[in-house]
């Protein structure tokens, strides 16, 4: 479904992403882990069209994207979630769903909104409250629910973790797990906490200054040696002395 080959990202004469080749299968959950820093962000809002890429080749369902306007890509069918999910805090949460869906008219806009308050209680329950007032995890169901009144295909997630208590993560990561079920969505997951996003994923990349270290099945990444060390707080060697 989206296929990034020998991508590099500049911010002027900073390189940001350094030849990355990656590619997400239809059905899939692959995570992009990686440290402050890494360049993973940057990859995302390349592929939603935010950042221009300065080489190589993106495609989005065989069709070149890497020139493309952001409001283009999201009609082909890529949503993207941003990192501190960026909900319009003045507006109440019904119109920052209804913003979503920014490329689409009909009555399928109001059964979808009745989709999002049952995938998510707590928005029906205060869609008319102003989004800012939301607690850190309601805005991060906000910001996906946002995201999933395009129709998308393929949801980029940034974060989606960052700042919520472990009780509430763990309830962010089921929603996540259960789109693909739910909405026969494609999702690239970008998350620090490695454990977590790897033990919903399907695959993984690892991402180190700019640059593709590692790659494989979620489940070898988990009991990856270099990645327990880096990501997972674990050394191995260390607990394996007598």
């Amino acid at each position: 479904m989206l296929r990034l080959k020998n991508v590099d990202v500049h911010y002027g004469k900073i390189h940001a992403v350094k030849r990355v080749s990656l590619h997400v299968n239809q059905g899939e959950i692959v995570a992009l882990i990686g440290g402050n820093g890494a360049g993973k962000t940057t990859l995302l809002t390349t592929i939603s069209g935010l950042n221009r890429p300065s080489a190589g080749e993106l495609t989005f369902l065989d069709r070149p994207i890497g020139r493309v306007r952001p409001d283009r890509i999201v009609r082909l069918g890529v949503s993207h979630v941003p990192e501190g999910r960026l909900v319009w805090g003045p507006l109440s949460v019904e119109d920052n769903l209804r913003l979503g869906a920014f490329s689409r008219r009909g009555p399928k806009v109001k059964k979808d909104m009745d989709t999002m308050y049952a995938m998510f209680p707590v928005l029906a329950e205060r869609r008319r409250q102003a989004a800012g007032t939301l607690s850190g995890g309601e805005q991060q169901m906000l910001a996906i629910g946002r995201a999933l009144m395009a129709e998308p295909r393929l949801l980029l997630l940034d974060e989606p973790s960052m700042g919520l208590a472990p009780l509430v993560s763990r309830e962010i990561f089921r929603h996540v797990a259960s789109l693909r079920e739910a909405f026969g969505l494609t999702v690239l997951l970008v998350e620090q906490n490695a454990r977590a996003a790897l033990r919903i994923a399907n695959r993984g990349y690892v991402l180190e200054t700019g640059r593709i270290m590692l790659q494989g099945p979620a489940d070898e990444l988990l009991e990856n040696r270099d990645v327990q060390r880096a990501y997972l707080g674990r050394d191995l060697d260390r607990e394996q002395q007598p």
